[in-house]
């Protein structure tokens, strides 16, 4: 609850701070992407909680929903190799079906053969600085970290009875960014947030092909990984989702 009451805040934080300006005069170099594609489930299992409850698929045990999906990056240049980013990044999927046999999530249990509707949410907003390590005429390479807020809530519902588990979070990832030039146009492009502990992981890597329509915009098609989870005793769940994805930057 604490992090969800300082979030307005730090997201205000967030977009004001690179409106101050540098002692030096250094000029603002601003970015927007925007992304968007489509989404298919390769994995999604939960246990809640994570030491008594009844283990299920979304995608084996009911018939879950492929879909489609956007998110917007808002990015800003203090100074040459130092990057800041602001991303935003809804996601939600849903299922339906019917549970082979009893299954207990968190408070209720679901009773087998009974018609229900299962809702995954997994909003997530991302503070990020990178900084430009190496860049010759072909390659770049840029690394970082991110502060990573998770807003996620899994949801099971019959027409007799529903039950919710809400997870609102803090977590540091590594970033990084790898680009090739094939061409002055054409560019292979690595892009991403990961990093993994014992008690859980994230990973959200994209790769693709970009391409130089103008000076200031660029287009790209890739494909975006986002999968992890956790296994604690108040919660298992792990996560995979495969996206194909459009993106476009303009540069201002």
């Amino acid at each position: 609850m604490r992090i969800k009451k300082l979030l307005p805040g730090l997201i205000l934080s967030a977009l004001l701070l690179p409106c101050a300006e540098d002692a030096a005069g250094i000029a603002e170099k601003w970015a927007l992407e925007l992304e968007g594609g489509a989404f298919r489930v390769g994995r999604a299992d939960v246990r809640i909680p994570g030491d008594t409850g009844d283990r299920f698929s979304l995608k084996n045990d009911l018939d879950v929903d492929d879909g489609s999906y956007s998110r917007a990056r808002l990015l800003y240049s203090p100074a040459p190799r130092h990057t800041l980013l602001l991303t935003i990044a809804p996601f939600e999927a849903e299922a339906s079906g019917r549970f082979a046999d009893d299954t207990r999530f968190a408070d209720t249990v679901f009773p087998a053969d009974t018609s229900l509707k299962a809702y995954y949410r997994f909003n997530n907003y991302r503070f990020t600085y990178r900084y430009l390590v190496k860049e010759t005429a072909r390659f770049s390479a840029e690394l970082g970290g991110t502060f990573f807020v998770r807003d996620a809530r899994i949801k099971l519902e019959t027409a007799e009875a529903s039950d919710s588990d809400d997870d609102l979070g803090l977590v540091p990832l590594f970033h990084f960014r790898l680009m090739y030039r094939l061409n002055p146009d054409w560019a292979l492009l690595l892009d991403g947030d990961a990093l993994a502990s014992p008690q859980g992981r994230a990973i959200d890597v994209l790769t693709g092909v970009e391409y130089d329509l103008t000076d200031g915009m660029q287009i790209g098609l890739g494909y975006r990984i986002l999968e992890g989870g956790a296994d604690n005793d108040s919660v298992y769940t792990f996560a995979l989702f495969h996206h194909a994805a459009a993106t476009a930057r303009w540069r201002f």
